[in-house]
């Protein structure tokens, strides 16, 4: 749980602009010994918390779509403190709950990079005769600083993108950095209206990207997955922006899968995609290294648990896909808004 406020985002009072599962206690805390989740699958009928006393069980949560987004490495930089006991075998179980969590999440990398911060920041204080649970505390409150700073920044430059009675389309989920970026332009009184799509098979456009603007009080239209051209066909459309759960260093987007077919109407309608990132990922030289995470494709015969058609009829669920940098108007990041390809070389936090 953040301890303190950095000052980017305390001027700017993001945290009063944030909807309720955006809050960063309400994604994932340590509290008397256990690692609180948000559960947003129950959202928004119901705010509810997974409370998890083991590392496996936090990886499961993670697996099972407890939390999506920064829940994720979130949850995992919590679940580090459930075994930092201070025995003698403590770096070893420090590195297996690391791969634990990593497993989780292959396509989005930034758990593996956080982590692997954290952790780096903590063997060395235990060197020094330091306790690790400190330090991954310290580490965690910092990088959340940090992180919430950034997510002012975008928000700001996304921001400076939209004009007056803009029409967005988004995809997905896009977090704090898309929804405070909604904010600021409501607060800026830009009269928006945001267009998001269902999501399936999990309807996170409709259970959280939906809930969240409309709690903030900002002008939002749920549509069906398969609206997007019509939409911008009709002229509601002025700007796509979506999250990236990952950006090569060949410049191409990774996200939520649905994201490069509205990119193709986009850039068909001539309307700009922008992608909110923190960087392109080092360890992606190029799209052809990515590897798409498989889910259950049960999740695509179901929705809310409810079968929609017969079990044995096959059906496949790539989490995401893969948008080409030609496709991609921009990438709003904390250095500003940069061409995909002018992201190469440059970190992520």
């Amino acid at each position: 749980m953040i301890t303190d406020q950095s000052s980017i985002a305390e001027k700017e009072g993001i945290y009063d602009l944030l909807p309720f599962i955006l809050k960063p206690w309400n994604i994932a805390r340590f509290e008397k010994g256990q690692v609180v989740i948000g559960d947003r699958r129950q959202y928004p009928f119901k705010k509810a918390f997974v409370s998890c006393d083991t590392v496996d069980e936090v990886a499961q949560a993670i697996k099972d779509m407890v939390t999506q987004g920064s829940g994720p490495w979130m949850s995992a930089a919590n679940a580090l403190l459930l075994v930092a006991d201070g025995k003698a075998h403590e770096k070893k179980r420090l590195q297996k709950a690391r791969e634990v969590l990593v497993a989780t999440r292959p396509t989005n990398t930034a758990m593996a990079r956080r982590l692997d911060r954290i952790l780096a920041e903590t063997f060395k204080s235990m060197d020094a005769g330091e306790s690790a649970a400190n330090s991954i505390a310290n580490s965690l409150n910092s990088m959340m600083a940090d992180i919430y700073d950034s997510y002012t920044l975008r928000a700001k430059y996304a921001n400076s993108l939209i004009d007056k009675n803009d029409g967005i389309l988004t995809h997905c989920f896009a977090e704090a950095g898309f929804i405070l970026a909604m904010a600021m332009a409501y607060r800026d009184g830009k009269n928006i209206c945001v267009f998001t799509p269902e999501t399936r098979p999990f309807l996170q456009g409709a259970k959280l990207t939906a809930p969240s603007l409309y709690e903030l009080g900002i002008e939002v239209r749920l549509i069906t997955d398969n609206m997007p051209a019509s939409i911008m066909s009709q002229g509601h459309i002025q700007k796509f922006m979506t999250a990236a759960d990952l950006i090569t260093l060949d410049g191409y987007v990774v996200n939520k899968v649905g994201t490069f077919q509205s990119a193709i109407a986009a850039h068909y309608h001539q309307i700009p995609y922008y992608a909110f990132a923190w960087g392109v990922d080092e360890n992606s030289a190029t799209h052809e290294s990515i590897t798409i995470e498989q889910r259950d494709p049960t999740e695509v015969r179901t929705v809310l648990g409810q079968p929609i058609t017969l079990a044995d009829i096959k059906a496949c669920y790539p989490a995401f896909d893969i948008t080409p940098p030609q496709l991609v108007s921009g990438v709003i990041s904390v250095e500003g808004v940069l061409s995909a390809d002018d992201l190469a070389g440059r970190r992520k936090l």
